[in-house]
């Protein structure tokens, strides 16, 4: 009996040790599959300094319908505004504005988002102060007291907004093709915000149109990779019948 046991025991090692090398085997078979397989499928381009959506084999989105009637697309209005925004360069200063509107030359982040979608022709200091006004009573904007020049250049209200009549999209920015030109991406739940560029790096990933802080130096940076904030929203401008009626209202004063 006891010989038999000991014969045994190392036939079962054996054994265990023969199915976990085809195991490797196999691993390795098929991650070598999943790479070349993942390499077709990603577009190759060539080095260069940066690169747009197209070079990854996307198109730009379109918003199919031209808000200002100046025969752009709404979102190729944002976009203008956006290289108007990189142009202007502004510095970050943070003050009240007693019209509301900060100089093309300075700001914070809010103001790279209405600026946008100001050449669009929307402007978000009448619209947000609208719908603020037309849900008071449910409390969904959370303003204790309305003030039409500030409460549209808070990263809150414009997150509200963008909920309420964008496009509410996926936060990975590791899946190429997800952020478009023209986005906007919210981080850390509501402390800054920020537009995704034309430009992308050679991994797919975005720069930025923003205007974080006094050390930027660029209103357009290959930053979002090393920003220390994460990505808590990303949203697309979604032209609809409930924005019209918005755009409406705030025509009739």
């Amino acid at each position: 009996m006891n010989k038999k046991k000991k014969l045994k025991k190392p036939v079962k090692i054996s054994i265990w040790i023969i199915i976990i090398l085809i195991a490797l085997v196999i691993g390795l078979i098929g991650f070598k599959y999943y790479s070349t397989l993942n390499k077709e499928l990603r577009p190759v381009v060539e080095e260069k300094e940066y690169y747009n959506i197209s070079d990854f084999g996307f198109v730009d989105e379109k918003a199919n319908y031209d808000q200002n009637k100046n025969g752009l697309d709404d979102i190729e209005d944002i976009l203008v505004g956006e290289q108007e925004v990189i142009k202007n360069n502004p510095k970050y200063i943070s003050k009240y504005y007693e019209n509301g509107y900060a100089p093309k030359n300075e700001g914070v982040c809010t103001d790279v988002i209405w600026y946008a979608f100001n050449t669009a022709g929307y402007d978000l200091k009448k619209l947000i102060s609208q719908d603020i006004n037309n849900t008071r009573k449910k409390k969904v904007y959370d303003v204790p007291y309305p003030d039409p020049n500030i409460d549209f250049r808070r990263v809150y209200t414009q997150e509200i907004f963008l909920i309420r009549y964008g496009e509410t999209l996926d936060n990975d920015m590791h899946e190429i093709g997800n952020y478009m030109p023209g986005d906007i991406l919210v981080f850390d739940n509501s402390d800054h915000i920020a537009m995704v560029s034309e430009k992308y790096n050679k991994n797919g990933v975005p720069y930025l149109v923003q205007n974080r802080d006094e050390s930027q130096k660029q209103t357009e940076e290959d930053r979002l990779e090393k920003m220390d904030m994460k990505v808590t929203g990303h949203y697309r401008f979604k032209y609809s019948k409930k924005l019209q009626d918005l755009v409406d209202q705030t025509n009739k004063k």
